[in-house]
């Protein structure tokens, strides 16, 4: 598996597969044609999609400036490799190609070509599995988070304090803003609206409220092209950041606490990233919002004093209650249902976490398993569920706009 450094990822909304991954790759072609005139990029399958209202179009046109870029939108068009496909031809001044690439944004950010495997297995964690991994801590007794440590060394920690910091810094931005988030919808932000109205008194619904409001300011300072980190993705950055800020205030977290608890949650975003996907546009919005359930209810078993045991059901837990789910994006902003989806799931994380801690830790269906039926069930999936917005709740309001 990669490094927790291609997991978690620093960048502006609103789509890690759709805007950050874009932006990645329209550098890294900018810096190896100097020598063109223009630019023509193909964007193929969701990517052309949705790919308007996840301000696709406009990251590569401000990356590729100040040379001239065209647009050719292809969602027909689904490449096997990966369905987020865009090629990129640099021209000469008389239109023609004077190199081209082929490149696939494959969730999270990361970019790949087709020489590239989807897998990375021993590239910096030599175990893959989740089983694999507790039989390793068991026998050499350590906990998750030192296994993480084994792997990365020491130096993972100050990139872990940096997206700590950085979450944090989101948080506290979205819970001041009011007014109406980009794009068609006019789509109100609500963080600052609830927060507002918390009743600072310690009691259940004030957490609850917190993490409400603490997941919705990332979720809104996604969808508005703030910085945020890929928890795993832009689309579901808002659960992991949502629910640790709260119970740091709630159980006046240290700061060591804290990064231990997120590179438990980053070990099992890996785990579902090397094994099945976090592109929603690859199996839905349970490789997305089901991942990021299950990093934060893995993360918050270990902040609640849980076992290594307690931890793996709460992962698995966390995605197997979203198997199934589709990605839908309204008009194509990561708003309608994203945001709210967010804050739902990140307290339904801390109930699933309780929910572990009340047992022993036993049961029938492991994480590894649940992992390989949300690959298995995102195959399956009909494209129109699958972050292309002709299906679901986006195709109902587009006919209402239309009646």
């Amino acid at each position: 598996m990669d490094s927790l450094k291609e997991l978690f990822k620093i960048g502006c909304g609103p789509s890690s597969s759709h805007t950050m991954g874009p932006e990645r790759a329209a550098k890294r072609f900018k810096a190896e044609t100097e020598d063109a005139v223009s630019y023509r990029v193909e964007l193929y399958g969701s990517l052309a999609a949705t790919g308007k209202g996840h301000l696709t179009d406009w990251i590569i046109e401000e990356t590729l400036k100040p040379k001239k870029t065209e647009i050719i939108w292809m969602p027909e068009f689904i490449h096997p490799y990966h369905t987020n496909g865009m090629k990129f031809e640099a021209l000469d001044e008389n239109g023609n190609v004077l190199k081209d690439w082929l490149v696939f944004s494959v969730g999270g950010g990361t970019i790949k070509e087709l020489t590239d495997s989807r897998s990375n297995a021993g590239k910096c964690y030599p175990l893959t599995k989740m089983d694999d991994i507790i039989k390793w801590c068991k026998e050499n007794n350590k906990e998750l988070w030192e296994y993480v440590e084994h792997c990365e060394g020491k130096e993972i920690w100050d990139h872990l304090k940096n997206i700590l910091d950085t979450m944090n810094a989101a948080v506290s931005r979205g819970i001041k803003k009011d007014g109406v988030l980009p794009g068609k919808l006019r789509y109100p932000r609500k963080a600052k609206e609830i927060y507002d109205k918390i009743d600072k008194k310690k009691n259940y619904l004030v957490v609850t409220k917190k993490i409400f409001a603490y997941a919705l300011a990332v979720a809104e300072e996604n969808s508005s092209a703030g910085t945020i980190v890929t928890a795993p993705t832009c689309g579901a950055a808002g659960v992991i950041p949502g629910l640790l800020r709260a119970l740091i205030e709630e159980y006046e977290l240290d700061e060591t606490t804290s990064l231990r608890a997120l590179a438990i949650a980053g070990l099992i975003g890996n785990l579902i990233k090397e094994n099945a996907t976090i592109s929603g546009a690859e199996a839905g919005c349970q490789a997305e919002i089901g991942a990021a359930c299950s990093m934060a209810s893995g993360m918050a078993v270990y902040i609640l004093g849980g076992n290594i045991d307690q931890i793996e059901y709460a992962a698995e837990m966390g995605m197997e209650h979203h198997l199934g789910m589709t990605c839908d994006p309204v008009g194509g902003y990561v708003q309608i249902p994203c945001i709210e989806r967010n804050a739902i799931v990140a307290v339904r994380s801390l109930n699933t976490a309780d929910y572990a801690l009340s047992t022993n830790g036993e049961h029938t269906i492991s994480f590894d398993q649940v992992v390989i039926t949300m690959k298995e069930t995102g195959s399956d999936m009909c494209s129109s569920y699958k972050e292309t917005s002709t299906g679901g709740l986006a195709k109902y309001y587009d006919k209402f706009l239309n009646a």
